[in-house]
C-alpha cells in the first residue's frame, strides 16, 4: 500500500504484525495501539503496550515478540467487534529504543485475518530518517465499517512525545527538591522589654436555644488520581547482564517470570537435518523451573515435574501456575514471585529444560520476559545456542536483603549421559541438594 491509502478490513478478528530486520546497531522496536475518540484517549487505559498489554474491552492486546533468524517481529491482536462505540479510531505505531528508524531496516506493518492468516493490507516504510517513533497505520470507521489506511507518520520525541500527543500522561522520573537556602549572615537576637500583658476578661458564652440538626454527612475524599504511564523497560543483554529491582521500582508485590517459545522456520549446521522434523513435532514441551535458596538455608526447586509448583504466600514464596505445552505468545509458562518477601530470598536460579518435543535449545527461539508488579519489565531472549543442549539457565536472582539483582544467564548446558538436567544445573551452581527420578 503506498502512503495515504486505505482498504476495507472484510474481517473484524485481526493480527497486526510489525515487521523489521535485526542486526548489528539496529535499534529495538515496539509495537503500540492508542483508541481514540475525537483524536484523543479518553483516559491511559486506551493505550496499549509492552507495559499494559491489554486494553478493558479487550479489543487490542500487545502479544509479544518473535526473532525468527533475525526477522523480528511484534504483534498486537485485534478484535473489531469488541471496540467501544464511542471509539472511532485504532492507531498502530511503533517506537526505536537505542536508535532512530532510519536504522532499522525492513520496516513494515501488515494486517492479517487472525483465522485463516490470509493478509489483508500491507504498508512498507522506506523513508524513515531521524525518527523514534512512528504512526505506520490505523483502524477508522467509516459508514458503519471498519477500514485500515497507511498513514506513515514519524515523530522524533519518542514513544513519550506519540503518547503525550495523544493525551496520555506519562511518568516522568523525579528530581529531589534543592534545599532551602540558608540566611546570610550571622542571625541577630534582639531582645527589650515584653509586651504589656492585659488583664483576662470573663465574658459568659450566649446561651442559645438547642437546635435539633441532622449530623452532617462527611465529605467524599477526592478520588486519587490514576497512576501515570510508565513507559521504561530493561533488556538484558552479554554487555548488560544485571539490573536492580530497587532501581526499576520492582520492591514489591507479584513478580511474573514468562518463557515463550517457537520452533525456528530455518535450521542450519549440525541441527539442519533432523530440525526439519523438529518442525512438524506437536508436542513440543519446555518446562521453566527454579531452584531457590532462602536465607533460613532451605533448599528446594519449583517444577512441574513431581507436582513440585511451589507456594506464593507461604515458603519458598514462588510459585508455577501450570504445566503449558503450546509454547502460545499469550501464555507460555509462567513463575511467580512475591516480592514482599524478598528478604527471605538468598538466591533464586530461574532455568527452563527440554521435556520433549526437541533435541536442543539450537532448534527454538524462546524470550523470557520478568515482569515485576510495580516495575519495568525484563527481558532477553535465547538465541546463541550452538551445542545439543536440553537445559539452560536462564537468570540468577541475587537478594541481600534490601534489594534483589537480576542476572542474565543464558547458559546452555549439556546433561553428561543418565544425570538427568536438574542435577546437571544443580552441579553448575553449586546448589548441593539430593535427586531422585520423578514424573509429571
Amino acid at each position: 500500500m503506498p502512503k495515504g491509502s486505505n482498504v476495507p478490513v472484510p474481517t473484524s478478528a485481526l493480527s497486526v504484525e510489525l515487521g523489521w530486520r535485526s542486526g548489528q546497531g539496529v535499534p529495538d522496536v515496539d509495537a503500540s495501539a492508542l483508541l481514540l475518540v475525537a483524536g484523543k484517549v479518553r483516559s491511559d487505559g486506551d493505550f496499549v503496550f509492552y507495559n499494559q498489554p491489554a486494553h478493558s474491552s479487550g479489543a487490542v492486546r500487545h502479544e509479544g515478540k518473535r526473532n525468527d533468524g533475525g526477522q523480528v517481529t511484534d504483534t498486537l491482536s485485534v478484535d473489531l467487534t469488541r471496540v467501544e462505540p464511542a471509539v472511532e479510531t485504532v492507531v498502530l505505531a511503533a517506537s526505536a529504543d537505542g536508535g532512530s528508524f532510519g536504522r532499522v531496516p525492513g520496516l513494515y506493518i501488515r494486517v492479517l485475518d487472525a483465522r485463516g492468516g490470509t493478509e489483508v493490507a500491507r504498508f512498507e516504510s522506506t523513508d524513515a530518517t531521524v525518527e523514534t517513533a512512528f504512526v505506520l497505520g490505523e483502524f477508522y470507521r467509516r459508514q458503519g465499517a471498519w477500514k485500515f489506511r497507511a498513514v506513515g507518520q514519524g515523530y522524533g520525541s519518542g514513544l513519550e512525545g506519540l503518547a503525550t500527543d495523544y493525551g496520555i500522561t506519562v511518568d516522568e522520573p523525579q528530581h529531589a527538591a534543592p534545599p532551602a537556602a540558608a540566611p546570610r549572615g550571622p542571625a541577630t537576637l534582639v531582645q527589650g522589654p515584653p509586651p504589656p500583658v492585659a488583664p483576662p476578661v470573663t465574658v459568659p458564652p450566649p446561651v442559645a436555644p438547642p437546635v435539633t440538626m441532622p449530623p452532617p454527612m462527611a465529605p467524599r475524599p477526592p478520588a486519587a488520581p490514576p497512576a501515570p504511564v510508565r513507559l521504561s523497560k530493561v533488556t538484558l543483554t552479554k554487555e548488560a547482564p544485571s539490573v536492580s529491582l530497587s532501581k526499576q521500582g520492582g520492591t514489591s508485590g507479584a513478580m511474573r517470570v514468562n518463557l515463550n517459545w517457537e520452533v525456528r522456520k530455518q535450521f542450519s549446521g549440525w541441527g539442519s537435518k533432523r530440525g526439519r522434523a523438529v518442525a512438524m513435532h506437536a508436542d513440543l514441551d519446555l518446562d521453566l523451573c527454579a531452584l531457590y535458596e532462602l536465607s533460613d538455608g532451605r533448599k528446594g526447586v519449583v517444577q512441574a515435574l513431581g507436582n513440585a509448583f511451589g507456594a506464593l504466600h507461604q515458603p519458598p514464596y514462588i510459585y508455577l501456575d501450570g504445566d503449558d505445552r503450546t509454547g502460545a505468545v499469550a501464555g507460555g509458562e509462567n513463575l511467580t514471585i512475591n516480592l514482599d518477601h524478598k528478604q527471605s530470598f538468598r538466591r533464586i536460579l530461574i532455568f527452563v529444560t527440554i521435556y520433549e518435543g526437541a533435541r536442543s535449545f539450537a532448534d527454538l527461539h524462546a524470550t523470557v520476559t520478568l515482569q515485576p508488579q510495580n516495575g519495568a519489565p525484563i527481558d532477553f531472549s535465547l538465541d546463541e545456542c550452538t551445542v545439543p543442549s536440553t537445559v539452560c539457565a536462564l537468570a540468577l536472582i541475587t537478594g541481600n536483603g534490601a534489594d534483589l539483582v537480576i542476572q542474565r544467564e543464558a547458559r546452555y548446558l549439556i546433561p553428561a549421559r543418565g544425570v538427568s538436567p536438574q542435577r546437571t544445573v544443580d552441579h553448575a551452581y553449586g546448589w548441593g541438594m539430593n535427586w531422585t527420578p520423578g514424573r509429571k
